[in-house]
Order: structure tokens, then sequence, then C-alpha cells
């Protein structure tokens, strides 16, 4: 892992300062955290953030809000760019209080671009980082959450399950494996995890599903890659478990009803 150095906002008129770190395939940032509020977003490629068990997929349609001092992982599942914004808590009107995910259009992407140039004047900058502000717009926070196991049997489970999402064995296998019956297999699982098995499973699925999309792989293809025999499968249990399709919830598309 990468450690993460960030600095002190320096003094001056403005509240944002927009940093850029080019993370390599599979580079993640040590756990870390800021004393400022941070707004981390995917210039290019895909972004993954963990925030305990919980864990966002940031393709550049999608940014996610950390408030300051929440301890979190950033990192990438292929070649990608942090582009990260930290506001100064004094000089920021939002205290979004939690982690939020928030849509990344055009016109948010070029103001970015606008206020990391080093020479910008004063009142400009002013200009710019109020109408970033308006334009963060919240989206319905729904991390993958893959709660991870303390128990010694159920761990060798998980991380059969985390290196290999596609593992299509029975809760029964898994449970010869470990030396445990299905049903204390079962028992421990939601002891540890505060999940079934099968719910646990299909995290992993979608949450190993996800990066995969954002990069622009057909659904067909990702569905096999992570165990589901057919594409209506995976798309069923994408909608069951994240309330909406994958295309909606990469864009930011999200339906009205659920979005008030």
């Amino acid at each position: 892992m990468t450690q993460a150095v960030f600095g002190a906002i320096p003094p001056g008129v403005g509240a944002i300062v927009v940093g850029n770190f080019p993370l390599a395939y599979g580079e993640w940032f040590v756990p870390h955290s800021h004393p400022h509020h941070q707004l981390a977003w995917a210039r290019h490629g895909v972004l993954g953030v963990a925030v305990g068990d919980a864990h966002w997929v940031l393709p550049p349609t999608r940014a996610l809000w950390l408030p300051a001092g929440v301890v979190h992982r950033t990192g990438a599942t292929r070649e990608a760019t942090l582009c990260s914004l930290y506001f100064a808590p004094d000089r920021c009107r939002l205290d979004w209080p939690d982690p939020t995910p928030v849509a990344v259009d055009g016109l948010l992407a070029h103001l970015i671009a606008h206020l990391g140039r080093e020479t910008l004047p004063d009142d400009q900058r002013l200009r710019a980082e109020g109408v970033v502000q308006d334009l963060l717009r919240p989206l319905p926070s729904t991390p993958i959450d893959v709660p991870h196991p303390t128990d010694d049997r159920v761990r060798a489970v998980a991380d059969a399950l985390l290196s290999d999402p596609a593992d299509a064995r029975s809760l029964d296998a898994h449970a010869r494996a470990v030396g445990v019956s299905r049903r204390t297999l079962t028992r421990l699982f939601a002891l540890d995890t505060g999940m079934s098995f099968d719910r646990w499973r299909t995290h992993v699925r979608l949450r190993a599903a996800l990066p995969l999309l954002a990069e622009g792989q057909p659904v067909s293809r990702v569905a096999r890659t992570v165990g589901y025999a057919t594409p209506s499968a995976f798309l069923a249990a994408f909608r069951r478990t994240v309330g909406t399709s994958p295309g909606r919830y990469l864009s930011g598309d999200i339906p009205v009803d659920r979005a008030s």
C-alpha cells in the first residue's frame, strides 16, 4: 500500500485545494484520515474507497464526500488518477456528517480542473468554489458492505470467495472444507458477519462486478466472471441488493422516488 501524505490547506482566500495522485494497478493508500473534508473523484479510471466494511466504486461520473476525520482507504483496481478536493471545514458551507456519493457531470469536472490552476486569480477562485459547492448533489448512499470475519473457519470460507467470487461451491461444500457442519457454518456466518452466507456471497460478487462494469465490460461477461449463470440472474441480484440497475448506479441516474 502507498503511504498517504497530505499537508494542511494553505492560508488564503479559498476553501478548496485540488490534488492529483496517479494510482497504478492495484495500488491503495494505507488507511488514513484528513483534518479537512475530501471529495475523492477519478479523473480517469475507476477508484475504490473503503470506510470500514463499506466499499464504494467510483467511475468518473461519481465522487465520494468524506467528512474530516473519517478513516478510509482509496485505491484502484486498474490504473487511475485520484483527483481530491480538500475543503477547509471552517470555510466550507457543506457539513455532511457521513460519507456521501455525489454525481459528477461535465460542468463540475471542468470547474475542478479550473480550480487546479495555481495561477487562478482570487476573485475567479472564489466564484468557482461557490459554484462547486452548489453543484455537489448527494446520491443515495448504497455502498456494498462486505464485513470481514474474525472466526478462523468463517475467514477461510470468506478468503476463498474473495479470491474467486465465481466459486460455485455450496454452503455444504464449504462447511466440509473447513471441518464443520452446514448448521454450524450457517450460525457462525450470521454471528461473525451479521449476514447469511448467501447474502454475504452476493455482496462479494456485486463488489467484484462494479469495477468491471465501470470499465465498460459487457454485463454478460461480468455476470459470468463473478459467478452468475445468466445476465438476468446477475441484474436481478443487483437490483434486489442495491435498488437500481448497474447502469443507473454508476451514472448517478437514480429514480426520483429513491433519491428523495
